[in-house]
């Protein structure tokens, strides 16, 4: 039952492919921006998240153009960069930062520019391409806020894009983060199949480094599946290909969030905490961390997570002073990071910390004081 107000329709909004992505991200992003509460409290779909793997992939949108408009590169590499800063505040300082206006930016100019006339079809489907960046940016906000179902909207939109611009590669990376969301919000069932579909469309296609990204996402829905050993060798395979691969072979959908050795070793490290393993999750986590660019800062929030994680990681094992001293590290660089996520780690540690002030752990009191303070201040 929707409230007083509220269109019945976005229930169902962004959740079907074939429908013009461009018009259903113009209405994503007005309800986003309006904070409609059907839309940010919209639960994930395991179904939803299935409906990429049943597409003929020879279906064609229709492009539609707006009268006398007309673009080209300039206005596409003005999209570029704007994608870029705004992924550089949001690395920095977490999804909260700017959330509207990305949205608007997307649902207005950018929406705009895709159904711009071009005068090569290379610069429409350009056009498209970078669209659907700003439209994996917007998704990865709501997930920061924690609304999965939004998220998860905002990429099947995007993948649409990528398809309407006939990119397959660009398109088996939405797959790709498809899966990791549905391995971060424990809903697994269909990851495996997104995984390996993205996997067998890049495999020998993309430039060794991007290729690791997909094979350690394979790894991580093995782990995921229950599939132990496989996970493991695919994991190896993923390690051999980023050592070989150049940063700057990187596409630039790909070349987006920082380095590629970073995120290989942190999702070994969540295909190893999967397994139970959390001698080798630890490693890892701290590998990722160490192979940030500008000691952390320039990807403050994913490097506070990661230390976080490591710091579980090390409770796990029972080295809880160590886990206090990463714990501490990470809330220097939690500072100014809007992100449920980073809430919800700060609430987990506390949780962590208190049992340890029972045991006699003496950093404990006073990383639970600071953690609590950071909580007061980020409500």
């Amino acid at each position: 039952m929707c409230a007083p107000g509220q269109d019945p329709a976005h229930e169902t909004l962004g959740l079907a492919l074939g429908a013009d992505p461009v018009d259903t991200l113009r209405r994503i992003g007005e309800a986003d921006i309006n904070r409609r509460r059907i839309l940010a409290g919209a639960a994930y779909s395991v179904a939803a998240a299935a409906l990429p793997l049943g597409m003929d992939q020879a279906i064609e949108y229709q492009h539609r153009t707006r009268a006398g408009h007309r673009a080209g590169q300039a206005e596409i590499s003005a999209v570029r960069d704007m994608v870029e800063m705004y992924t550089r505040i949001d690395e920095r300082h977490g999804g909260q930062h700017g959330r509207s206006a990305v949205c608007q930016y997307l649902r207005s100019d950018v929406a705009d520019l895709c159904r711009s006339s071009f005068a090569r079809d290379e610069d429409r489907r350009e056009a498209l391409g970078a669209a659907a960046c700003l439209a994996y940016l917007c998704g990865w906000k709501a997930y920061d806020a924690g609304e999965h179902g939004l998220a998860q909207r905002y990429y099947l939109q995007a993948y649409a894009l990528t398809r309407e611009a006939g990119d397959e590669l660009h398109g088996a990376w939405i797959l790709r983060i498809m899966a990791h969301n549905g391995m971060d919000v424990r809903q697994p069932q269909r990851t495996l199949e997104l995984a390996e579909t993205a996997l067998s469309w890049v495999r020998g296609q993309v430039d060794p480094a991007t290729e690791a990204l997909f094979t350690v996402t394979r790894a991580r829905a093995l782990a995921h599946a229950g599939r132990g050993p496989e996970a493991v060798a695919q994991v190896r395979q993923a390690q051999d290909l980023v050592l070989r691969g150049e940063p700057q072979a990187l596409p630039f959908w790909a070349s987006l969030w920082g380095s590629p050795r970073a995120t290989v070793a942190s999702h070994t490290a969540k295909t190893f905490k999967e397994l139970g393993d959390h001698t080798n999750a630890e490693r890892h986590y701290a590998t990722s961390a160490r192979s940030r660019d500008g000691n952390g800062h320039q990807h403050q929030r994913i490097t506070a997570l990661t230390l976080a994680a490591q710091g579980h990681e090390q409770a796990a094992q029972g080295h809880l002073e160590q886990a206090c001293a990463t714990w501490t590290q990470s809330m220097d660089l939690f500072g100014g990071v809007r992100s449920k996520r980073a809430a919800d780690e700060v609430r987990g540690m506390r949780q962590r910390l208190r049992s340890f002030e029972r045991r006699g752990v003496r950093p404990a009191a006073d990383l639970d004081d600071r953690a609590r303070s950071w909580q007061l201040s980020h409500t």
